[in-house]
């Protein structure tokens, strides 16, 4: 076979990350992993309908788990060479989704914890923006990686931003949901100033991130930041003016 020959065997093509998503019905703005415009390649979406943002984040998601094997299932079959999840709350599956799908699993931004800890000077931590303090847990640090004594600070439980995602919200002030979050990372650094680094566990706060990362003068950290790198290693770049015979180098 010449390397002009394609193999077939999937349904779609040029989508290589699949994306599960909570079943929602709020508004998503351009950053926000549920926005396809986010992202500067196509992306494949599969709703797992019995999952809300409240049984994942307030509840206990964990009877959500075979629902979501089977929804990435789905994605694997149709083409999908990766998949991620839409909420950081879903780490503690990470381990068993990767295990039941073949395919490389980015279950939480949290993942990438470990190695931005790696890349700070000493003295200096990573510290975890979260929409719920109140049951991101021991559990979700120990299957990302973290340390259980992390810095994580929550928008909190009253702020706009919290109630109106977790709530499902029709509509969103986008502008108070900034101030939210701006105001939760300022806490962050203020009461732990060993954060060098922030690390977003909502995929929501995404387009805050350069307001946040302006706010606090720290390196930010997302769900954005984590597929990109995702994506690029399932289809790497091909440099072609170096490569116009496609012989091995």
């Amino acid at each position: 076979m010449t390397q002009d020959v394609l193999r077939g065997g999937k349904t779609v093509y040029g989508a290589s990350v699949g994306i599960l998503m909570l079943n929602t019905r709020f508004p998503r703005i351009p950053g926000d992993i549920g926005n396809a415009s986010t992202w500067p390649f196509p992306v494949q979406y599969k709703v797992v309908r019995e999952a809300t943002p409240d049984n994942v984040v307030r509840g206990d998601a964990t009877p959500l788990r075979d629902a979501f094997i089977a929804a990435g299932r789905e994605l694997v079959e149709l083409g999908c060479d990766g998949v991620a999840t839409n909420c950081g709350f879903l780490v503690p599956f990470q381990a068993e989704m990767k295990a039941a799908l073949g395919v490389p699993v980015a279950a939480s931004s949290l993942l990438q914890g470990p190695a931005i800890e790696a890349t700070l000077p000493p003295g200096q931590r990573v510290g975890v923006l979260t929409i719920s303090s109140e049951t991101l847990t021991r559990v979700h640090l120990d299957a990302a990686g973290l340390p259980a004594d992390t810095p994580v600070m929550g928008t909190g439980a009253g702020a706009h931003f919290t109630e109106h995602v977790l709530g499902d919200a029709l509509e969103i002030d986008f502008a108070q949901a900034r101030a939210d979050n701006i105001k939760a990372a300022q806490r962050l650094v203020t009461e732990h100033p060993g954060v060098g680094a922030i690390l977003l566990e909502c995929t929501n706060m995404v387009p805050y991130a350069a307001d946040i990362r302006r706010a606090t003068g720290r390196p930010v950290f997302s769900i954005y930041s984590y597929l990109l790198w995702f994506q690029a290693g399932l289809l790497p770049r091909r440099f072609e003016p170096f490569l116009d015979d496609r012989r091995e180098v």
